[in-house]
């Protein structure tokens, strides 16, 4: 989902190709590598948006010795249907990783939804602490599974600390709206 916000939001800048969008993922940081993104998966993506009707070939380039450039545009159904993903990802999403593209558009959604999303969240995630707190004395401990239950229980504290922490800043962020 994240990979169609991406071409979305790009073609709601201005007309491209799939290439293109990929050389600028890849510059100057390489996103496309850190996110194992190849051309085939990104030209897969266009065609499957293409197929649901949310982009639309306006023109195709040729070149000599080149492959065909097929330049896509975004259509009104795109258009619609771009908050609405952002949305979901928001809504779907288990870490702020996984946010940053909808992050990265935030113009294309209201701000204070993505907040109201970003609060429900927060709350399940500590309803989640609370159960996992006492976890340790809630299952049967004895000599073979003792080390195993202290890695998993802090491994596990650790993590929904670490959310908890980040999905708090990232309110107090989008509230004061430095994001």
């Amino acid at each position: 989902m994240s990979i169609q916000i991406f071409i979305l939001s790009k073609l709601m800048e201005d007309n491209s190709y799939p290439y293109k969008l990929k050389k600028q993922l890849s510059e100057p940081i390489p996103f496309d590598q850190l996110g194992g993104l190849t051309e085939s998966k990104l030209y897969y993506h266009f065609e499957s948006l293409a197929k649901k009707g949310l982009v639309e070939v306006v023109e195709i380039i040729k070149e000599e010795h080149r492959p065909d450039k097929q330049i896509f545009e975004i259509t009104d159904k795109g258009r619609e249907a771009l908050p609405k993903l952002i949305y979901k990802l928001f809504e779907n999403a288990d870490d702020v990783k996984e946010m940053v593209v909808g992050l990265a558009n935030l113009k294309y959604v209201n701000r204070d939804d993505v907040i109201e999303i970003m609060k429900k969240k927060l709350q399940k995630i500590k309803g989640h602490q609370r159960k996992i707190d006492g976890f340790e004395e809630r299952v049967q401990i004895d000599n073979e599974n003792e080390k195993f239950i202290e890695f998993l229980s802090s491994y596990i504290s650790n993590r929904v600390e670490h959310t908890i922490y980040w999905l708090e800043e990232l309110i107090k962020r989008l509230e004061q709206d430095q994001i």
